[in-house]
């Protein structure tokens, strides 16, 4: 697809994800319709010359007309709250949401859909790499507090391929592992609470697999673009292999993130685990590429410092 002149819907597009997202649709010439709860809660968005129609997720009358004349969906909106483990709340956000996105774009007639999902789909096995075929959460799965939003994410993802084959909706889901960027009140606010203050925290032990927020809008924007190959398609969206926070830590100060002037180390025991994430169907397919964490964090601090 063509993006240039294209409408294209995005959910949640004043979140911190979400503003990513637009961000590279704009680059590339699409004109953004941002479907969004609260319109005024971003007011540089219609700036950038988004379109804004009000829609809550538990809403499908407001979501079909929300939806009207678009070309394309990127169902992005959903609930992700670290301290949040009410799994009522997330499986009306996450789940209920997804339902009613798919049923409003099928009644106001849009075929093409963007699933933002996530990594934390997968409930683990045997393999040393996760491939996008790794065996994910399901109804079955034990919901516990460190488990909550992984199930409602991987419940989500399923229902929304079973809609879209049901309404001919053609659906290309993205699954990025954990997100930094600029506006995240989630792991980069983690991150500055840790490495800054009076007195940091150095963490010994544990290591992650980041991404980008821009990397997640630019793999939307070349799923789009390269239709024939992404349609039907789950991709993960991760850096190139798991980094430890100590190290984390090191490259944060390099970019010029705050810092403390004294830091306690903690270790976290992190077990035996050589688990990597293989990036290599969105690698061959789309195109897609990551950023340095280096030039992430700079990005980062330079959003940042532009609110």
């Amino acid at each position: 697809m063509e993006l240039n002149n294209k409408k294209i819907a995005v959910t949640g597009a004043t979140g911190f994800i979400g503003r990513y997202i637009v961000d590279k649709l704009l680059e590339q010439g699409a004109h953004v319709v941002g479907v969004v709860r609260n319109p005024d809660r971003v007011p540089e968005l219609k700036d950038k010359g988004v379109e804004l129609r009000k829609a809550d997720l538990s809403n499908v009358s407001q979501l079909v007309e929300g939806f009207k004349g678009v070309d394309a969906v990127v169902a992005n909106a959903a609930l992700f709250k670290a301290l949040n483990t009410n799994w009522q709340a997330h499986n009306q956000a996450n789940i209920h949401g997804v339902q009613n996105a798919l049923d409003a774009m099928h009644q106001a007639g849009v075929k093409r859909l963007i699933h933002i999902s996530s990594m934390a789909v997968y409930s683990g096995g045997p393999e040393k790499i996760i491939t996008e075929l790794r065996r994910q959460f399901n109804e079955q799965s034990k919901k516990r507090p460190w488990t909550v939003y992984s199930i409602s994410k991987a419940l989500s993802e399923q229902l929304a391929w079973r809609l879209a084959k049901e309404y001919q909706i053609e659906m290309t889901a993205l699954r990025p592992g954990i997100v930094y960027g600029a506006h995240d009140e989630n792991f980069t606010l983690f991150l500055k609470k840790l490495f800054s203050g009076a007195i940091g925290v150095n963490l010994i032990g544990p290591a992650v697999t980041m991404v980008y927020a821009g990397d997640v809008g630019k793999a939307v924007v070349l799923a789009l673009e390269n239709n024939e190959k992404s349609i039907g398609k789950a991709y993960n969206l991760v850096g190139d292999k798991p980094i430890k926070i100590s190290e984390i830590k090191k490259i944060w100060e390099e970019a010029g993130g705050p810092v403390a002037a004294w830091s306690l180390p903690l270790w976290i025991p992190s077990g035996s685990s050589s688990t990597t994430t293989s990036i290599e169907l969105a690698k061959s397919e789309l195109g897609w590429s990551n950023i340095s964490l280096l030039e992430g964090f700079k990005e980062t601090f330079l959003q940042e410092n532009k609110i």
